[in-house]
């Protein structure tokens, strides 16, 4: 999770991941004195503000995170373990979005409604507020095969925000409609086009699931899926049959030039750190993986 001063930007108290056993220790001493008192256990959740990597640039007015750089989130607890153990949620796939959506405060928050880049964020800071910066995975080097242990450490993870020089790069224009314009080098259409959200995320999951369903020959979701999930218009045409057979027929240079534009003005969560391995000494950058471990460490 990515620190700033966040007191000074928003008003919001700062707080890190360091805060975790302070606040722990805050909690215990509470329940002693309310102990000794013979009161009610009574104690303050402590609270995390979560960075959010597009600075809340990317939301229409009266979003309830238009314009905010920050989610402020509660710290995960034991009822929340619950929450991700849970054998109905877990078959249907939408624990850890439970969880998310159980810690922000903000109710008026709905998390199809973010950013997939911003949700990315949140999951983040909630693994911080549970089980601290530390994250310990299996890596396979590409260069001897051998599978080790390599330790990720979250608050390194970078934000990733459209930089002027690459938009300049690419002549990429902004919308009022939060949506960016670029015009394709071969065919020299002009295509408008959007960034995901939590929605589209679970659009392309329901898409693997009907193909694995019915047997497609392939159940992953293909570049010209995304395409056609991110492009709204090409030359102000909205019809999505035109739209479809456009980006079917897209020459290959112009795809590789889109997919380029849409990372340059993607905010996210920069997921890669170097590791290096133990056998072969061989060095590489290699993304975090998120399995089941990344809320359950050992």
């Amino acid at each position: 999770m990515v620190k700033r001063n966040n007191q000074e930007r928003s008003g919001a108290p700062q707080s890190s991941s360091g805060d975790i056993a302070a606040a722990a220790e805050a909690v215990g001493h509470t329940l002693k004195q309310a102990a000794g008192a013979g009161s009610s256990l009574s104690f303050v959740s402590p609270t995390e503000f979560v960075e959010l990597p597009s600075r809340g640039k990317f939301y229409p007015p009266g979003h309830p995170v238009h314009n905010k750089d920050v989610i402020e989130i509660k710290y995960m607890t034991a009822k929340h373990e619950d929450i991700l153990t849970s054998p109905t949620l877990l078959k249907k796939g939408i624990a850890i979005e439970r969880l998310i959506e159980d810690l922000i405060i903000d109710k008026s928050i709905q998390l199809d409604d973010l950013l997939v880049g911003d949700k990315n964020a949140l999951l983040v800071g909630a693994r911080l507020t549970g089980y601290g910066p530390e994250y310990e995975a299996n890596i396979t080097c590409v260069v001897c095969g051998t599978t080790q242990k390599h330790k990720f450490d979250l608050t390194k993870l970078n934000h990733v925000y459209p930089e002027e020089e690459q938009l300049k790069r690419y002549n990429i224009e902004f919308t009022e409609d939060n949506t960016f314009l670029i015009t394709l080098p071969k065919t020299k259409v002009v295509v408008e086009a959007r960034i995901l959200n939590g929605k589209d995320e679970k659009s392309m999951s329901y898409m693997v699931k009907k193909r694995e369903k019915h047997g497609y020959g392939t159940a992953e979701i293909t570049l010209t899926d995304q395409l056609k999930m991110t492009i709204v218009s090409i030359n102000k045409i909205t019809d999505r049959s035109a739209i479809s057979d456009f980006i079917d027929n897209m020459p290959a240079s112009d795809s590789k030039f889109y997919r380029l534009c849409y990372a340059a003005v993607t905010p996210n969560v920069d997921m890669v750190q170097e590791f290096s391995c133990k056998t072969c000494a061989h060095e590489e950058e290699v993304g975090v993986p998120l399995t089941a471990d990344f809320f359950w460490p050992e």
